[in-house]
């Protein structure tokens, strides 16, 4: 399983991004996604998680209202619409999915996933 994620990129403060990941073959099945993300110096920290069906989605505290996890399991991808963006938003954002077949699975613990993205640089300055 590889996960491929893109779409990042320098915006300024206000504005939107929208980072994309892959899961590749497109056919090898449909998992728990997330998305994390590393600003320097710091720990990698959770962002956003939808469940197999999308029917169950998590935020951390700090993107609920700003940001959108959605998926496309047809295209088995995952984007994180990212809206109101502000400098410490600033980091490197990891798609990340969990070897689980259930439905409505969904966790904030980046030690519960199994495979994980390059990672895409999202920058907010002015």
């Amino acid at each position: 399983v590889q996960l491929q994620a893109s779409g990042g990129g320098l915006v300024q403060p206000g504005g939107s991004l929208r980072v994309s990941c892959a899961l590749l073959p497109r056919t090898f099945g449909t998992y728990p996604m997330g998305w994390f993300r590393q600003a320097p110096g710091k720990e990698r920290e959770f962002v956003a998680t939808i469940s197999r069906t999308g029917r169950r989605i998590l935020y951390t505290d700090t993107v609920k209202g700003r940001f959108a996890i959605s998926r496309d399991n047809a295209k088995n991808t995952v984007d994180l619409q990212m809206n109101s963006l502000k400098p410490e938003d600033t980091a490197v954002y990891y798609c990340a999915a969990v070897n689980s077949a259930r439905n409505e699975y969904a966790s904030r613990d980046r030690a519960d996933y199994d495979f994980w993205g390059q990672g895409t640089q999202v920058t907010v300055s002015s």
